[in-house]
């Protein structure tokens, strides 16, 4: 790969459209082209969390270790420049996203790693909203059929902000 070590500031687990075959993996190829990413594994969060699908079908982690089940995604080596591109899109400055620590299992040839990576997270303002909003049931994984009817950012309305999208679709 070329690529030193030093050079990858986290590891970043991906659960939703960052993943590959999903709309927003483009970032992530752009992020390989410039090596300020490379992907490690398929991995599977080591507690379970409630994995669930938001207002166009935008999925959201949420930080109630415990209820959901296990999760399952990509993990990521990211630069410090990547991390910065990942936030913007993430929301984390807007109140969107929280990025935190997760531990996952990354399977090896002499059985399962467990490491720490970092996930984007609902922001905790709209977590409990959502949760409920779901039913209390949450995906194993963020697969097609989950997918399906996902509207890209572009596409929604745009006299509104995410979070006010977000507010709507937990009180509709």
């Amino acid at each position: 790969m070329g690529v030193g070590a030093g050079h990858f500031h986290s590891l970043i687990f991906t659960y939703g459209t960052l993943k590959r075959g999903f709309s927003n993996h483009v970032l992530i190829q752009d992020l390989i082209a410039t090596s300020d990413a490379a992907f490690i594994t398929v991995c599977l969060t080591t507690a379970q969390f409630p994995l669930v699908c938001g207002p166009y079908r935008v999925p959201f982690l949420l930080n109630f270790p415990g209820a959901g089940h296990r999760v399952s995604g990509e993990l990521y080596a990211v630069s410090a420049r990547g991390l910065g591109r990942m936030d913007e899109l993430e929301g984390t400055g807007r109140g969107h996203y929280e990025r935190l620590p997760i531990e996952i299992e990354a399977a090896a040839r002499d059985g399962a790693r467990r490491m720490w990576a970092e996930a984007y997270f609902a922001h905790s303002s709209y977590a409990a909203a959502l949760w409920r909003k779901s039913g209390e049931r949450g995906y194993s994984a963020y697969t097609e059929k989950e997918a399906a009817g996902y509207v890209k950012r572009k596409d929604r309305p745009q006299n509104q902000s995410f979070l006010e999208q977000i507010q709507l679709f937990v009180s509709s």
